[in-house]
């Protein structure tokens, strides 16, 4: 944490000249490196810092009240390394072990990998690639394909596995023309036909982590929730300070007392207090059940992954209300690119987006809350 608030002040002064440059900037992704936040969730025997949930939720809240594409970058990267818990150790130690390591990719599968004596030969084109052009070492979901025919498991799906390569050996394509999260380089990323040693693949649904440690036995997409909801709540925090900032100061048209004096703005800030608040509380809530259950040993049950889950989208959509309610009472001054309203609120949206906080997160986890039977292979 106290690596992430001596990084604060520059991330936010040049928050502007990420979202121009529409990725971080090189020597900024260098400084998140060296202070060893992208190292947060990788096992401490590699040199990892093999964080509790609790503080990587805290720390990227802290990066993205800076800068919300900051944050996002982090956490991509600090996820993407979780992986590192269930590799080889020798072959863990050789991607993870180096401190300015920069990670990223992409679950989805969108790739194929042709299993081959000793590995896998990988093409695919994988979007949503956040932070990749600062990364060492790149990942993608490949479906596997034998003899011809994707490989199913016992349920029926296909098998997918991560397969990672060096990041000089894929192509970065731009596609980030967004308008949100500009400043995280999102675009794609691509392989034709390159050799990836068999090794050098994980599966995150079926593989055990070879590393101990109760960290190694919480969910992986539930981390990837908590993840996009420290960033959202960050964010919005940083909205309800830009909002005050600016409603001690302006007077609307037509008034004569500051934004602040109006009942509208006190009424909405307190339910945008309120709001996050409660949201940030049930999150940490559910955090610290999931955590209490992953250091019995005994695995994390379907209900308590479900409860992270809801927490985390609840969160997320939660502050993205918190700041577009924030953004309304700037009125006409939080239009102009000189505020840093407007870009909050574009960011708070795009994180909406995603799918491990969207709208069918709902029904995943009502299922479980009514007792249905649920697939809990993506909770």
């Amino acid at each position: 944490m106290q690596a992430a608030e001596a990084l604060c002040p520059e991330l936010a002064a040049r928050a502007a000249e990420a979202e121009a440059g529409r990725c971080q900037p090189t020597d900024l992704a260098g400084k998140i490196a060296a202070a060893g936040l992208f190292r947060m969730l990788i096992p401490g025997d590699l040199g990892g810092l093999e964080c509790a949930p609790a503080d990587i939720v805290a720390v990227l809240e802290r990066l993205a009240r800076a800068d919300a594409s900051a944050g996002w970058c982090t956490m991509i990267a600090a996820t993407t390394a979780y992986q590192s818990g269930f590799l080889d150790k020798a072959i863990a130690r050789e991607i993870y072990g180096p401190k300015d390591g920069i990670y990223g990719g992409v679950f989805a599968p969108m790739g194929r990998a042709v299993v081959v004596s000793g590995g896998y030969r990988v093409s695919g084109r994988w979007a949503w690639a956040s932070g990749s052009a600062n990364c060492s070492w790149l990942s993608g979901g490949c479906q596997i394909v034998e003899d011809g025919d994707v490989r199913t498991l016992p349920g029926g799906i296909p098998d997918s596995r991560m397969l990672l390569f060096p990041a000089a050996e894929a192509e970065l394509i731009d596609t980030w023309q967004v308008a949100g999260l500009a400043g995280t380089g999102s675009g794609d990323m691509a392989v034709k036909d390159l050799f990836v040693p068999a090794a050098r693949s994980v599966s995150l649904l079926h593989d055990e982590a070879t590393a101990d440690g109760p960290l190694y036995q919480f969910p992986t997409f539930g981390l990837l929730a908590l993840g996009i909801a420290a960033v959202a709540i960050g964010n919005a925090r940083a909205a309800i300070d830009d909002l005050r900032a600016l409603a001690a100061a302006k007077t609307p048209q037509g008034s004569r007392r500051a934004l602040a004096q109006r009942g509208q703005a006190q009424s909405e800030t307190a339910r945008a207090e309120a709001g996050l608040r409660s949201a940030r509380a049930f999150l940490f809530e559910a955090v610290d059940a999931a955590w209490q259950a992953a250091g019995t040993g005994g695995g994390i049950s379907i209900p308590v992954r479900a409860e992270l889950r809801l927490a985390a989208t609840h969160a997320t959509r939660t502050a993205a209300e918190v700041t577009r309610a924030m953004y309304d009472l700037g009125g006409g001054s939080a239009l102009f690119l000189t505020s840093p309203l407007q870009r909050r609120f574009r960011d708070a949206h795009a994180m909406t987006q995603h799918m491990m906080v969207a709208p069918p997160s709902y029904e995943l986890t009502g299922r479980v809350f009514l007792g249905l039977e649920t697939d809990a292979t993506f909770l």
